[in-house]
């Protein structure tokens, strides 16, 4: 999206959607990451939906990687990926928790270890 000067775009953020405000799936979340299928965009894809699926080919980006990337606030992007994943064009993986992040304290000691084989 292009904007004015003053930073204010010059279309609305609902607009970008077509007038949806809510996503048809709730499981997307901030850092969901979002992968295009690698399909060719039917045609009559809005523009936005279009743009999105442009940023994700060949690659994989958050919801707010895309939403800083294409201008947008979270939660327009939010519908559009929703959008598309219902069409089978954008695979959408969740975060990964919390729990399932290396300790930071191992990987400090391990950081420490390989420095005092360095020297």
């Amino acid at each position: 999206m292009t904007g004015r000067r003053n930073g204010r775009p010059l279309v609305p953020a609902y607009l970008s959607t077509g007038g949806v405000a809510r996503p048809s799936r709730n499981s997307l979340e901030r850092l969901s990451v979002l992968t295009g299928t690698g399909g060719p965009p039917p045609a009559g894809l809005p523009a936005a939906q279009h743009a999105l699926l442009a940023l994700l080919d060949g690659g994989s980006l958050t919801l707010m990687e895309c939403a800083a990337l294409l201008r947008l606030p979270v939660s327009a992007v939010r519908v559009l990926a929703a959008a598309l994943t219902d069409q089978g064009l954008v695979s959408a993986r969740p975060p990964v928790p919390v729990a399932a992040l290396p300790d930071r304290d191992l990987l400090e000691r391990v950081a420490d270890g390989l420095r005092a084989l360095k020297l």
